[in-house]
């Protein structure tokens, strides 16, 4: 689990995003700093994964927090939250290494995309001793050619548009962030064996990434989870 430290002295926000936060699988909320100060007084105290930090607080600019969570060299992701749409507050946060950033108001869409994407390069970074040159573009964003490359492209076979939307709505509502052909036939009303056949085509299309649960007894359950560049290859296809 990615432990969470959220940075926001309007509680009402901060209770939202830790019920945002509580929606998306591998992420657990570990505390709630009111300032700067006191973000930085819990990170001394004990170590965190990934921090979602406002910029806009009372006390002081959380940009303020980023430079010094930089100049200390602390082991800590930054995720930013804020309603600063300016682009000087952008670039100065881009250029302190933030892994992502959110315009408030945003979507939850927007937000379990940020966590899901971060989860994956946690992972890849944790479980690899290297990677090769597409994995790390991916990480990066940098395979942004993908979605132009499949624009236009015909759907796969048995495939109709209207079901392929009605299936990707689903995958978005559903709650968690892995899912099974049972819960998204459930959600749109097809039969099991088409939303198995859909998520598998998906898959295929390397929007979704599948696992194979092994219980107790029984056969082995299939739950899908959204890749992260998932979101924008399925664009060419909606």
């Amino acid at each position: 689990m990615i432990k969470v430290l959220i940075v926001e002295d309007d509680p009402m926000v901060a209770e939202m995003n830790r019920f945002y936060l509580e929606q998306v699988e591998g992420f657990v909320c570990g505390g709630w700093a009111r300032s700067p100060q006191e973000a930085l007084e819990r990170l001394d105290q004990e170590p965190f994964g990934l921090i979602l930090l406002d910029l806009y607080m009372k006390e002081d600019n959380g940009l303020e927090l980023l430079a010094e969570i930089r100049r200390r060299d602390l082991p800590v992701d930054v995720i930013v939250i804020s309603a600063a749409s300016d682009k000087s507050s952008i670039q100065r946060a881009l250029q302190n290494g933030v892994v992502d950033y959110l315009i408030k108001p945003f979507e939850f869409g927007r937000f379990k995309d940020a966590l899901g994407a971060y989860r994956e390069r946690n992972r890849l970074l944790r479980d690899r001793s290297s990677l090769d040159q597409a994995e790390l573009d991916a990480l990066t964003g940098r395979a942004s050619d993908a979605p132009a490359r499949l624009t236009g492209a015909p759907l796969p076979k048995g495939f109709t548009k209207h079901t392929l939307r009605a299936v990707w709505q689903a995958i978005e509502s559903v709650p968690g962030d892995s899912f099974s052909g049972e819960e998204i036939s459930a959600a749109t009303g097809i039969s099991r064996v088409s939303a198995g056949k859909y998520l598998a085509g998906l898959a295929d299309m390397n929007v979704l990434e599948m696992d194979q649960i092994y219980g107790t007894i029984g056969r082995p359950v299939q739950r899908y989870r959204v890749l992260p560049n998932g979101r924008s290859l399925i664009e060419a296809y909606l």
